[in-house]
């Protein structure tokens, strides 16, 4: 406890004196523990809760600081308060508002003597102080922080805000509690207020939790300064707190001192709207989105090691600039042009008098992919047209407001509409949001969440989704709609109207973003967890445009059909004519043989990209294709599926029906789009190699693939290497490998663990060039050729007593059984003492999941290279949503485990 005399003022003197006696306080401070370590303290933390909690909502954050004290890590005291009239503390019985409180932690500080430097090393003799927040009480260590500028070396924050949008009313449960007759009985006269927010918790919190959140409460009396929270929520501009709030929000797009913020998106009361206002105050603040969390953020995910990891590297040991790789640039950063780079709408631009066809959409008029009787004729697009809208689009979008940085989310299927809108965002500077129809609608819905977009350009489906589902953005029609849909849906524009207000006016843009700044986020398919959003710079997209020009000898004259979404609008960037097949963009197994060879004809183009699921159905409909199907797919020259590993022989049945082709099917993920290629006669003289897993061949140009080891618990804890023959996850390096991921701060971390020291392949390599590594999450090894060997997720790692075994071998083994299709081996039962377990289709199609039968089951165990402790046969296989190829080895192991439990799980 400490008493603590009046505090002099409300907030940097702007209430003028406080009334009051002096005042007792309850907090937590590691300052004596630390002491007794004798451990250097760098600075302090001053954690201040929110409402309805108290001081014991930091303890996770107060033991892991002694622990890395204990550790040998750098000591950060932890001092966390309990506010007045809150959990431990004095009631005066006195109302605080805001100011009040901002002024009553300034007391406390002053009397605790934080700050002064007596055994901290701070510069010029003051400790260095870092304030982290939750609910009110981020609003609160804002407004101290903004007090004390000479102390202040950062700030943190869990779920808060600092503004509430006009026109845009409190969250609902917040007025609710603020009702006419309902705030003192919910709050003070009942434990109701309380109780509600200890529900908020994912996955629930423990009896025993619950209980030591109440101790505090247990009379009305004591719950007081609940209701006074409550009460004290600014709900207009008549409050009385709105001043202290307005002088603090203001003063936050001041700080120049490193920021965290710890985000749960499913609060209902501090939603990521709130989130995305703090992001656009502290630019260079490093963000993390639990995907799932809730409210109470400190008792739902381990936030206390990611605050203490970033102190340490944020605080104690600052990079020379606040700008991290995790932030983005600045708005209205200086452009870098004095290189020879070439924005990725160049090709457009260069091509802008161009009368040949640039873009060609055959959605809906193809023969094969809808079984039409003939085909219609598809819609062209010439260079000059698509310049002309480009432009349009970009004039007018920037009349509307979208500026630099601005996020703008595209829900409009591959053609020429989406092609135009894409490039007029990025020539402005706008960061698309790419989330496709592939993530189904919940996956969807988080993508667009997490993202938070100005504005939303879409169709109607997207556009209906966008309503129903609240996301946020302006909203902007890809087409026409009557006066009444345009209202039900919230759509404010037309494309077409934008596209007019920008010719109108000169179609004037503004000079073009810089090479570093953000251009795209791109979204990844969801198949081993959440969608992540994957942030690529206009650099970056330039690289790749680069890199697959060169690799795959693409020249205006090539032209390219692609049934591969990520790749669908790259055409433009390299100068040559591009068409989508008719097909499902969110389905790839709508796509037939004579949906390609229409698109083939229509275009005249000499390159297919497909992904593994759409090639397996161009394949399965080869039977379709008539003798002029048959000859436009003769004049492909060079034929690519990525996405997943693909084996030889679906690799050879597709290079039958393009024989004058050359198959390769690159490696890469969203992360880095390209960055291995093999050709199918490539794939066939690994064939004898006595390596296992699949064999996707060596680096594309400027990328390079390391290897860090296995270690006996599956972990990938060895430096990064390229020794031939160890299994572990491959680490890559490429001038297109992406920026960073969204809003993913503890991801980001994970993703470069362990490539700080890796060494450039040439002196002269740039550092930051250097230091651009990603771990993929996929395992593998290379072999004495370089060629790169895939074999599994790291997370699919089987941890068997003899030590850790990589799936797609078995796999492999399992699958050339006589009658099984495909093949998914996966552990069950305790970490370290897994037994492998294999499933599998068949060739002849199981109607419901079961054990196989003995016969089937000996062929399968003569196969495969270890021992499998049973072996399942299921109606087909789970896969990821967008490729339809990436088999759920997680979700199938739970289904394994289960059944082999005596459980009844649901049919995986």
């Amino acid at each position: 406890m400490l008493t603590v005399p009046p505090a002099a003022s409300g907030g940097g003197g702007a209430a003028g004196p406080s009334a009051g006696d002096e005042t007792t306080w309850h907090y937590l401070d590691t300052g004596d523990a630390l002491a007794e370590l004798g451990a250097p303290v760098v600075g302090t933390v001053l954690a201040v809760h929110g409402n309805p909690t108290w001081s014991y909502l930091w303890r996770s954050l107060v033991s892991a600081s002694v622990a890395a004290a204990e550790a040998g890590r750098p000591a950060w005291r932890v001092v966390a308060v309990d506010q007045l009239e809150m959990g431990f503390s004095q009631r005066s019985g006195e109302h605080r508002t805001l100011a009040r409180r901002v002024a009553d932690l300034g007391a406390f500080t002053d009397a605790l003597g934080l700050g002064r430097g007596d055994d901290e090393g701070g510069a010029g003799g003051r400790a260095p102080v870092v304030t982290i927040g939750h609910d009110w009480g981020g609003v609160i260590s804002l407004g101290w922080a903004i007090d004390h500028p000479h102390l202040l070396a950062g700030v943190a924050l869990l779920n808060t805000a600092v503004h509430q949008p006009a026109g845009t009313p409190i969250p609902a449960p917040l007025r609710l509690a603020r009702a006419r007759g309902v705030l003192e009985a919910s709050a003070v006269a009942t434990t109701a207020f309380l109780d509600t927010t200890l529900t908020l918790a994912s996955p629930p919190l423990a009896r025993s939790v619950k209980a030591a959140y109440r101790a505090p409460y247990r009379t009305a009396n004591r719950r007081r300064g609940i209701g006074g929270f409550v009460r004290d929520i600014p709900v207009d501009a008549a409050h009385p707190s709105v001043p202290a709030l307005t002088r603090i929000a203001a003063g936050v797009a001041d700080l120049a001192v490193p920021g965290l913020m710890l985000w749960g998106p499913n609060d209902p009361i501090f939603s990521d709207r709130y989130l995305d206002d703090l992001t656009d105050r502290l630019p260079r603040a490093d963000v993390h989105r639990f995907e799932g969390a809730s409210h109470l953020i400190a008792e739902e995910r381990p936030y206390a090691e990611a605050v203490l990891a970033w102190l340490e590297e944020r605080v104690a040991s600052p990079p020379a600039s606040l700008v991290t790789p995790s932030s983005p640039a600045p708005r209205g950063a200086a452009e870098d042009h004095a290189d020879a780079f070439r924005p990725i709408w160049h090709g457009i631009e260069a091509r802008a008098d161009d009368d040949d066809i640039a873009v060609i959409d055959m959605a809906g008029r193809s023969a094969g992919a809808r079984g039409a009787a003939h085909e219609h004729e598809p819609r062209r697009v010439t260079w000059r047209q698509l310049a002309t809208r480009v432009n349009d689009l970009a004039a007018g979008l920037h009349r509307l407001g979208v500026r630099r940085g601005d996020r703008v989310s595209v829900l409009v299927q591959p053609g020429p509409t989406l092609t135009a809108v894409l490039y007029a965002c990025l020539r402005i500077g706008a960061v698309v949001v790419v989330a496709d129809a592939g993530l189904g609608v919940s996956g969807l819905t988080r993508a667009v969440r997490g993202a938070w977009p100005d504005v939303i350009i879409g169709g109607r489906p997207g556009l209906a989704a966008a309503r129903a589902l609240g996301w946020p953005g302006i909203r902007i029609a890809a087409e026409h709609l009557p006066r009444y849909a345009a209202s039900a849906l919230g759509v404010s524009h037309s494309l077409r109207q934008v596209a007019t207000l920008g010719a109108a006016a000169g179609a004037a843009v503004p000079a073009p973003p810089g090479p570093e700044h953000d251009a795209a986020i791109l979204f990844t398919s969801g198949s081993t967890g959440p969608a992540k959003g994957v942030v690529y710079t206009h650099r970056q997209l330039a690289a790749l445009r680069d890199g697959l020009a060169a690799h795959f000898d693409v020249t205006p004259a090539t032209g390219l059909v692609t049934g591969f979404a990520p790749f669908a609008l790259l055409g433009p960037a390299l100068g040559t004519r591009s068409v989508t097949p008719d097909m499902d963009v969110s389905s790839p197994r709508t796509l037939t043989a004579r949906a390609v060879a229409a698109a083939l004809r229509a275009s005249g183009a000499r390159i297919v990209f497909l992904s593994p699921a759409a090639m397996r159905n161009v394949v399965e409909t080869a039977r379709e294709l008539t003798p002029d199907d048959r000859r436009a797919l003769e004049r492909v020259r060079t034929f690519l599926s990525t996405g997943a590993p693909i084996g030889a022989s679906l690799l050879a049945r597709a290079a039958e029906l393009m024989p004058n082709a050359t198959p390769h099917t690159p490696y890469g993920m969203t992360e880095c789009l390209l960055v291995t290629d093999v050709t199918l006669d490539g794939i066939l003289s690994a064939a004898d190699a006595p390596d296992e897993g699949v064999c996707v061949g060596t680096p594309i140009g400027e990328a390079r693939v390391l290897v860090s080891a296995l270690d006996g618990d599956g972990r990938a804890t060895g430096a990064p290497s390229d020794v031939p023959g160890v299994l572990g996850e491959l680490v890559v390096s490429a001038p297109h490998l992406k920026s960073h991921y969204d809003r993913l701060w503890i991801t980001d971390r994970e993703a470069v663990r362990g490539t700080g020291t890796i060494e450039p392949t040439e002196p002269a390599m740039p550092a930051s060039r250097a230091e651009r590594w990603h771990r993929t999450g996929d395992i593998g090894h290379l072999d004495e050729q370089g060629r790169v060997w895939v074999e599994g997720r790291v997370q699919h790692v089987i941890v068997t007593a003899d030590g850790p075994v990589a799936p797609v071998g078995p796999e492999q083994a399992v699958e050339s059984a006589e009658g099984v299709r495909r093949a998914a081996v996966v552990g069950v039962g305790p970490q370290g003492l897994r037994q492998a377990v294999a499933v599998v289709e068949t060739e002849s199609r199981a109607q419901r999941p079961q054990l196989a039968d003995a016969e089937l089951a000996a062929r399968i165990r003569a196969k495969a290279p270890l021992p499998l402790a049973a072996v399942f046969v299921v109606p087909s296989l789970p896969t990821d949503i967008r490729h339809n190829s990436k088999i759920d080895r997680t979700r199938l192991a739970a289904w394994a485990d289960a059944t082999l439990a005596g459980r009844s799980p649901e049919a995986p």
